[in-house]
């Protein structure tokens, strides 16, 4: 079975930085569409219907900000931000706008490539519910259907909190997912500014999940932004039914 190409536009003022990117993606068997200003990225995101967007924030009629803002109006297509920009208010700002990921200049092409490789793979998986959902890493199960979880075939409690923290983590599995998102959605709009009681849950997770803090190989952490969880979606795991829920 033949299968189309996937579709990239890349949304960037810098011919090199477009040249470089359409060389790279093309060898990789992607289609690349390209824009050199806000306006026209738009424009060619409605009439071509990309499979992942590149967007640069230092464009010439626009600010990139305000670029997905626009576009996540109309689209839920995934977003890296490929900017200059490194402060981590950019890149929380992006994240929390709807950008599905941030690369900051001058960047590794192959790191940017298992990037946009790991977005593609999500893209059409549907949003899970509360009733659905198995996903693995090494001997981390996690049925979120079951509100259940195995480390190394063993059943392992987790308080409600841990729990909401870990399935909005694995509902965005692979993404990073803001502090701020993470505040708002487990402990309410009037907790967003206390970050030390998610930090408190994510090591209480980190050492149940037997994950090294020092070099976590499940909960990353983006500095000053937020947490990435790598597992993925197995629809095919069973599970054990004498294993407790979560409490």
């Amino acid at each position: 079975m033949v299968t189309e190409p996937q579709r990239i536009l890349v949304i960037d003022d810098e011919p090199q930085i477009r040249r470089f990117l359409r060389i790279s993606l093309v060898s990789q068997g992607f289609v690349v569409h390209e824009a050199q200003s806000g306006g026209e990225g738009l424009s060619l995101a409605l009439e071509e219907l990309p499979d992942l967007v590149l967007l640069d924030l230092g464009l010439p009629d626009m600010d990139g900000q305000e670029v997905l803002n626009r576009l996540r109006a109309r689209s839920q297509v995934p977003v890296i931000v490929v900017s200059v920009r490194g402060q981590e208010t950019e890149k929380v700002r992006a994240l929390d706008r709807g950008a599905n990921d941030y690369v900051t200049k001058p960047f590794g092409i192959q790191e940017l490539l298992a990037r946009i490789r790991a977005l593609l793979r999500h893209r059409d998986e549907s949003p899970l519910s509360l009733e659905g959902g198995c996903y693995r890493r090494g001997g981390l199960v996690i049925d979120l259907g079951a509100r259940r979880l195995w480390h190394h075939a063993t059943a392992v409690h987790l308080t409600p909190k841990e729990y909401a923290v870990l399935e909005r983590l694995c509902r965005h599995a692979g993404r990073v997912v803001t502090q701020t998102q993470l505040l708002r959605e487990v402990w309410g709009p009037s907790h967003v500014e206390d970050s030390h009681y998610l930090r408190i849950v994510i090591s209480k997770l980190r050492h149940k999940l037997g994950d090294d803090p020092g070099a976590p190989a499940l909960l990353q952490t983006e500095a000053g932004i937020g947490y990435r969880l790598l597992v993925e979606r197995d629809d095919s795991a069973a599970m054990d039914n004498d294993t407790e829920n979560f409490s």
